[in-house]
């Protein structure tokens, strides 16, 4: 009779013999369903994950993205020359003054889509002109072979017609003043006019003379009328000065020589401060937006930023900050964008170049669309320029969506406007739109490893050493309400932990502070004498108690240590620390106390990353084979020898993947760290003050960034650095596991 069980006697299609046991197709179907389900969620986990990190990496590439600079078009300007210009917001008009074949000035409003005059008109009579130059964002300027500076105002009114936008160049009255040259002719000039006719210009004359011309406009509160005066003064200056600027204010005066020094007037004084540059002329100057920070460009193509610094004596004094890429000839314009720290420069090779001054980067360069430019006009918006040169100007686009960010002033240290020497700032948002953003992460960085670092300075040792004593030494009847209990701490909401830090424990900790430092010594010194006071009761009475029953007594202990120290910290703040513990900290170490600092931070989310560390550590000691507790006891061990030699290297790579994941969940708490340390990106590991981490400032930034902006990309770059944190730290843990595994595989 041939063998029912042997399957090389089945054939497909043959029916199944009785009595040979099989699996119900049911139950094969369920279990090829379930692990294509378990299969499908875990690569859907995995997809995700990815996911969002090409989300983010998509968000982040823009930064890389280099600026173009592209000719737009060219307006020719055949019976022009001394040409000065200032064109809209919007890129379309440009409003032109220049000296016409006569000599006499010429004041022109032109389209720029088509180069068509729309109208023209002579300012300032018949005068010859001598000079012409932009006087700020108000107007444009030009002296007059009579011995007179003109200031025209200019501007570009906005109508809208149902959905058509219509730009209408206007001009103001001119301003005349006098200059007094006495007969000498004028070598250059430099003039700035204010919105509310406000004039400030220095006009260099032959000889070494220098006059300064101050105008300015009252309004009569009760009748309306304006009331203007002039005020005139002569300096001595350089007889080789070759460049001039004003600030926006007119209280500031800049010049530069040929050979190469750097004059600063702080009007109204009458002594310059003076700076060397190196000894090469110096060929043009601008100011960036805030009129802090000078660009100086020298005939060797060399371009550096200055501005004033505060000294060991409180003085503020120029200083050159940095030097950007050289050029390939001698500078001979510069503009400065009005929205950022960029600005164009033209060199005597024929390039043109962008570059920004906090990011120290080149951005852009090429040729110039002029051959040989004579000056450059920024755009109002930044996103264009006029290249003026003989006979013509040709307007260039300019795209430039990220110039602030570079490596060294994402993570390195940067010298910002105002500040005394390089620092590691984050600062994305300021009171006017010339604030200098500054965006380091390396603070935010160092913040978030601050406070993870403290909260796990406090919740390893409690949560390994209490899920050790629970596992292995703590009474069963008590088990199972110490391990729900803590395992429920972890579902408290971190907003309410971060509330109650920030509002109730930080001011009690300020107040008594002495009393958490004697905590830190009489707190162990109570429980030794306790367990030694435990261990001398008689047998008879130890004898009564079941094992792992004096938890209780040790808690009655440790609440007597903690009312103890409170007890005695008055005293002992008085004997320690001279009456106050914040003053005598400020005196002796130079640090403040702050309320909401790291201390707070590492008490409030060490309670928070306690209970996972305790529940994955607790599993991972109850999971040792008692096959090898057994075996130790039997050998002779006793219990403390078997739980500290056995059990815990059995148990460490579990416990080491509970530290990890309460090293992940720190690394990523937002509410804590927002509402317990004042929120502040402070570059310090000084435990007694606040700082920012990264998960919390992307949740107090992302709301108010401008989408597809600078700030808004950096927050995701934030993002990313997390990520990429956390990802590496898992994966060497994760290394590390797998490696303790192996080690103690035998035990």
């Amino acid at each position: 009779m041939p063998d029912l069980l042997e399957p090389a006697t089945r054939t497909r299609g043959a029916r199944r013999p009785i009595g040979v046991p099989s699996t119900a197709r049911s139950r094969l179907l369920a279990d090829r369903l379930g692990r294509a389900v378990v299969a499908g969620g875990g690569m859907a986990i995995i997809a995700s994950i990815l996911g969002i990190l090409v989300f983010i990496v998509v968000e982040i590439l823009p930064l890389a993205w280099p600026a173009k600079v592209e000719p737009r078009s060219r307006l020719a300007l055949p019976d022009l020359h001394d040409v000065a210009l200032a064109v809209d917001e919007y890129v379309s008009h440009v409003q032109v003054l220049g000296a016409g074949e006569d000599g006499s000035a010429r004041a022109r409003s032109y389209h720029l889509s088509d180069g068509s005059l729309i109208d023209e008109v002579r300012p300032f009579g018949s005068e010859r002109v001598i000079a012409t130059a932009v006087a700020g964002r108000e107007g444009l300027s030009a002296v007059t072979a009579d011995g007179a500076l003109w200031c025209l105002p200019v501007r570009f009114d906005v109508e809208f017609h149902g959905e058509d936008r219509a730009i209408l160049p206007r001009r103001g009255k001119p301003i005349r003043m006098d200059i007094g040259s006495g007969g000498l002719p004028v070598e250059a000039y430099a003039a700035q006019l204010g919105g509310d006719g406000h004039v400030a210009a220095a006009i260099r004359l032959a000889g070494g003379k220098l006059v300064l011309l101050r105008r300015e406009v009252e309004t009569s509160p009760i009748s309306g009328e304006e009331h203007d005066s002039v005020e005139r003064s002569e300096v001595a200056c350089p007889a080789d000065a070759t460049a001039m600027t004003f600030d926006g204010e007119g209280r500031c005066l800049y010049l530069g020589t040929r050979g190469g020094d750097l004059l600063r007037w702080t009007l109204p004084s009458r002594e310059p401060e003076r700076l060397s540059t190196g000894g090469t002329p110096v060929t043009a100057l601008t100011l960036l937006i805030g009129d802090h920070a000078l660009v100086v460009g020298t005939g060797d193509g060399s371009l550096s930023v200055w501005f004033a610094v505060r000294g060991p004596d409180r003085v503020h004094r120029l200083t050159r900050i940095r030097d950007l890429p050289r050029r390939g000839g001698s500078i001979t314009a510069l503009a400065a964008s009005r929205r950022d720290r960029s600005f164009l420069a033209a060199d005597a090779g024929g390039g043109l170049s962008l570059l920004h001054s906090t990011s120290d980067r080149l951005l852009w360069e090429g040729e110039s669309p002029m051959r040989s430019t004579a000056s450059l006009v920024y755009a109002p918006k930044g996103d264009a320029a006029l290249a003026i040169g003989a006979r013509a100007a040709e307007l260039v686009d300019i795209r430039n969506p990220h110039p602030e960010v570079s490596f060294p002033a994402l993570f390195g240290k940067v010298w910002y406007e105002g500040y005394e020497k390089p620092e590691y700032v984050w600062q994305s948002t300021g009171g006017t739109d010339d604030f200098e953003p500054k965006l380091s992460l390396t603070p935010l960085l160092v913040g978030t490893l601050k406070g993870t670092i403290y909260s796990l300075l406090l919740a390893i040792p409690l949560a390994v050493l209490g899920a050790m004593y629970t596992s292995q030494f703590l009474h069963p009847s008590l088990k199972r309400y110490v391990k729900p209990v803590v395992e429920i701490m972890a579902a408290l909401p971190s907003v309410v932990l971060g509330f109650l830090a920030g509002l109730w424990l930080a001011p009690r900790v300020a107040d008594a502070f002495p009393a958490l430092i004697l905590m830190v010594v009489l707190l162990p010194a109570l429980v030794l004498a306790g367990g030694f006071a435990y261990k001398s009761l008689p047998v008879a009475i130890r004898g009564r108690l079941p094992n792992g029953m004096e938890a209780i007594f040790f808690l009655f202990v440790l609440a007597a240590g903690m009312w103890l120290s409170f007890r005695l910290s008055g005293r002992f703040e008085r004997v320690a620390f001279d009456g106050s513990f914040t003053d005598w900290l400020l005196s002796t170490t130079g640090l403040r106390y702050d309320q909401r600092n790291a201390v707070i931070v590492g008490l409030a989310m060490g309670f928070a990353v306690v209970p996972i560390i305790f529940a994955i550590s607790e599993d991972a000691f109850s999971n040792v084979p008692r096959s090898l507790v057994s075996g130790s006891l039997a050998l002779g061990a006793n219990q403390w020898q078997t739980v500290t030699r056995v059990v815990l290297p059995t148990a460490s790579p579990g416990i080491f993947s509970a530290i990890m994941v309460g090293f992940g969940r720190a690394v990523g708490e937002t509410m804590i760290v927002l509402m317990a340390t004042g929120n502040t990106p402070i570059l310090d590991m000084n435990p007694f003050n606040g700082f920012r981490t990264l998960s919390a400032n992307i949740a107090v930034e992302i709301p108010e960034a401008p989408h597809g902006g600078t700030l808004y990309r950096t927050l995701f770059l934030a993002g990313l650095l997390l990520f990429a944190v956390t990802f590496a730290v898992n994966t060497a843990a994760e290394l590390v596991r797998q490696r303790l595994r192996r080690k103690f595989a035998g035990l």
